[in-house]
């Protein structure tokens, strides 16, 4: 997962195809010109999903497939990358509420093998305080980066099939020196997730997957979310994603659609759909999912700056407009994903983006793209005033 949580948390401010159930709500003109900037930024695509005050709203922009002429299919699957760390904390603290897993004892009391610092705690691994390395690379703190397994250019592209272990990912990380000491700070870790997912599974005897499956998805009806493991495939209709990068002196673009999300896991391998999504964060927040001790537990938010906070797997953004919204987003190759929502579910959206020739190891480009998607995000809760 790309860390397109901490840019939107720090910065806090994404042609539309309207649905036949639209509603003629103020700012819907600014919406649709937003979702247009986020095409000209380097989207292939971007679906919508909005439900405040007057009423719900689906729009698109951009192609499902870059040359082709078919639009991108409304409530169209896509990969939800990081927002599956919502799910997976979800889970976690289903088992904190039935007594069998506390948030302040060590992470190592459920998770042995490792060697886990005994400072670190079930909460600190839900809400990125442990200090572990980030198996997916790290920025140090003089500024430059220490990699982690290739998830960009050609060398991801050639191992984009690649079937990576839960245990390899953690012990790839844990060969790592630690950012700093447990609970003295903060710092997006793919690492706490995968983890919590290993967590879940030595608690309860059975796959992360198959917990998130039997307490989240059959319950809530949802049928067109899917945890796929290995399968490279995207199940249902969906737009395609791209992959643009450098590689010998040339520009190459790659339909990334198919992949092996094994590497991300818990952290986020979920498929998921605006509907599917908005379903989630409304159960969720309005207490279908966690009794009121553990909802209480999830919203408590640790500050990262004046416009930003991140809780147990939920973050928390304030718009200028003085609106704050709860929930997640997520960022892998060739996807970008959105789900917030006010803590009274009154205004709530869902967006997904698929990347077109945009090279996102560029900080120009990436900037560029990530500012047009929060641009969207503030015409959404702010409005045409906002």
């Amino acid at each position: 997962m790309r860390k397109s949580i901490v840019v939107a948390v720090a910065a806090a401010l994404l042609t539309g195809m309207v649905a036949p159930d639209a509603t003629a709500a103020p700012g819907r003109s600014d919406l649709r010109q937003a979702m247009d900037e986020i095409i000209t930024a380097g989207a292939a695509g971007v679906q919508v999903r909005l439900h405040d005050s007057r009423g719900d709203w689906m729009g698109t922009a951009g192609k499902r497939e870059l040359g082709g002429r078919d639009g991108v299919p409304v409530n169209g699957r896509f990969r939800a990358g990081s927002v599956t760390k919502t799910f997976v904390a979800t889970v976690v603290l289903q088992l904190v509420g039935e007594g069998k897993v506390k948030l302040d004892d060590p992470a190592s009391r459920y998770l042995p093998r490792f060697g886990l610092d005994e400072r670190i705690t079930v909460r600190m691994l839900l809400q990125h305080t442990s200090g572990l390395f980030d198996y997916t690379g790290d920025v140090k703190s003089d500024g430059s980066v220490e990699p982690g397994i290739p998830l960009s250019g050609q060398e991801f592209v050639n191992k984009r099939f690649h079937t990576y272990s839960k245990r390899d990912l953690v012990e790839f990380a844990l060969s790592k020196p630690a950012k700093f000491a447990p609970g003295t700070n903060w710092s997006y870790s793919n690492t706490n997730y995968v983890l919590a997912g290993l967590l879940i599974e030595n608690v309860t005897g059975t796959d992360w997957a198959e917990q998130v499956e039997h307490r989240i998805l059959r319950p809530l009806g949802l049928r067109n979310t899917s945890l796929p493991g290995t399968n490279p495939n995207i199940p249902g209709p969906h737009a395609h994603g791209y992959l643009g990068y450098q590689h010998g002196g040339a520009r190459r673009v790659v339909d990334i659609t198919r992949q092996n999300l094994s590497w991300g896991n818990a952290a986020g391998e979920i498929i998921s759909t605006t509907a599917d999504l908005d379903k989630f964060i409304t159960a969720l927040l309005g207490g279908k999912l966690l009794a009121p001790a553990q909802l209480a537990e999830m919203r408590k938010v640790r500050s990262l700056s004046p416009s930003g906070a991140y809780g147990l797997g939920l973050a928390q953004m304030k718009f200028p407009c003085g609106i704050s919204v709860l929930g997640h987003n997520g960022g892998i190759q060739g996807y970008r994903s959105d789900m917030f929502s006010t803590a009274d579910s009154s205004t709530r959206y869902e967006v997904s983006v698929t990347t077109a020739a945009v090279d996102l190891a560029d900080p120009a480009q990436e900037q560029r793209l990530e500012a047009a998607k929060l641009k969207l995000g503030k015409v959404i809760v702010c409005g045409e005033a906002g």
